[in-house]
């Protein structure tokens, strides 16, 4: 297995009939959160919708150098989460809820 520092995955929960505009609003991604991800040292993002649950399964990749740690504090993250939060469970400061999944297996 690679790293596990390097990968996370973590799930967040979609809040009912909100399916399709979370999808309209991720494949209009703003190239400034894009950026800001990628300055972070984030590649390899993947969010996935179990439609039975509303269960969102996030997976990324980080580059040894990242720093991931300073997003929350980034302007367009804030601005991200505020977009989003009506959407989905969400934290104080509209951060969205994260549940870290373990690693169990991986095959390369």
């Amino acid at each position: 297995m690679s790293d596990p520092a390097l990968v996370r995955a973590f799930r967040m929960q979609l809040k009912a009939g909100h399916e399709a505009e979370y999808e309209r609003r991720h494949d209009e991604l703003w190239p400034e959160l894009a950026q800001a991800l990628a300055e972070a040292g984030i590649y390899d993002y993947a969010i996935f919708l179990d439609p039975d649950t509303l269960h969102l399964f996030g997976t990324l990749k980080l580059k040894p150098d990242h720093r991931i740690d300073d997003l929350p504090n980034h302007p367009v993250m804030q601005r991200w989460w505020d977009y989003m939060a009506p959407l989905m469970e969400v934290e104080p400061g509209n951060r969205p809820r994260q549940w870290a999944l373990k690693p169990v297996f991986h095959f390369a």
